[in-house]
């Protein structure tokens, strides 16, 4: 399935160095609406609170017999009859894979949003690069940069993809190894079965899986109407309707259905699903995020973008 457009719109180009131009011209932007996304959600990011070797202060609990008596908190015990510890949060890095899809399709946006599909998922992808940067996580992005701890990693990554190739479809994975995470930001339009027989072996070598799916309102509402000439932008086929509004109904049972069936086999994984439109906040899909991350699914179920 490919993504829609109406030919009074500009049609995406399929040379690679004409996208590579737009989408140099297009980071820059992107990593500045991330960074300010990322200062609007970081108050809430609390990283993984476990108990740990880190410097952060967690929480007071009683002393166990056996333990040592250096971590005893003496100002705190005194205040009742009990001995306390004091606690600190587990600060080893964890790495977190990111990518976001640079296909043609992406390039997408129709006049009821006011950015593309690919620039929405840029943005939300730089700006959860920032927040983990700054919560001292390795960074990675497959093919495009190496996992790295450092709290310029949003900037890092977004000067590797100035360089990197668009590629198509979903990203080479063989260099990631288990215990990460890997948060896939796309519109995922091509058929689930395609989709799913890249993401379930994933999942069986223990990868912890995001899916953020970036849409323009347009593909979801179907908004057209009279004599309408649709453009694939990843193969350049053309479909003219007489009478467009006459597919809305089946359009948009299809376009659901897909996504229905998408959530249903991630889940089945392990896996968490995101559905995004690009005419809504970027932050509710970033807060989303930050809870399947932070191990809070339910609050993040509650707070999915429709």
């Amino acid at each position: 399935m490919a993504t829609i457009g109406r030919t009074v719109q500009p049609t995406p180009t399929h040379d690679a160095l004409s996208r590579a131009q737009a989408r140099a011209a297009l980071v820059p932007d992107c990593m500045v609406e991330a960074r300010r996304l990322a200062n609007t959600v970081i108050a809430g990011w609390h990283g993984r609170r476990k108990r740990g070797i880190g410097e952060n202060f967690w929480q007071f609990r009683p002393y166990v017999d056996g333990e040592s008596l250096s971590r005893i908190d003496w100002r705190r015990s005194a205040r009742d009859d009990h001995t306390y510890v004091r606690d600190r949060e587990w600060e080893a890095a964890h790495t977190v894979w990111v990518w976001a899809d640079l296909s043609p399709s992406m390039m997408y946006g129709s006049t009821l949003a006011p950015v593309s599909k690919e620039s929405r998922a840029l943005v939300l992808m730089l700006a959860l690069a920032e927040i983990l940067a700054r919560s001292g996580e390795r960074i990675g992005c497959p093919g495009v940069l190496e996992p790295v701890a450092a709290r310029n990693a949003a900037e890092r990554l977004a000067a590797a993809l100035l360089h990197a190739h668009p590629g198509e479809g979903l990203p080479d994975t063989g260099m990631i190894r288990s215990s990460s995470d890997i948060v896939l930001f796309g519109d995922f339009l091509d058929p689930v079965e395609s989709v799913m027989e890249r993401l379930a072996p994933l999942a069986r070598r223990g990868l912890r899986g995001h899916v953020v799916e970036v849409a323009d309102p347009a593909e979801e509402i179907f908004p057209y109407a009279g004599r309408t000439e649709f453009t694939d932008p990843e193969t350049g086929l053309r479909l003219t309707a007489g009478r467009a509004e006459h597919l809305r109904d089946d359009y948009t049972r299809a376009y659901r259905a897909r996504r229905d069936t998408l959530a249903d086999s991630l889940r089945h994984l392990g896996w968490s699903f995101i559905p995004h439109r690009t005419d809504r906040p970027a932050s509710e899909a970033l807060a989303a995020l930050h809870m399947y991350l932070s191990g809070l699914p339910a609050m993040a179920a509650r707070g999915e973008s429709r």
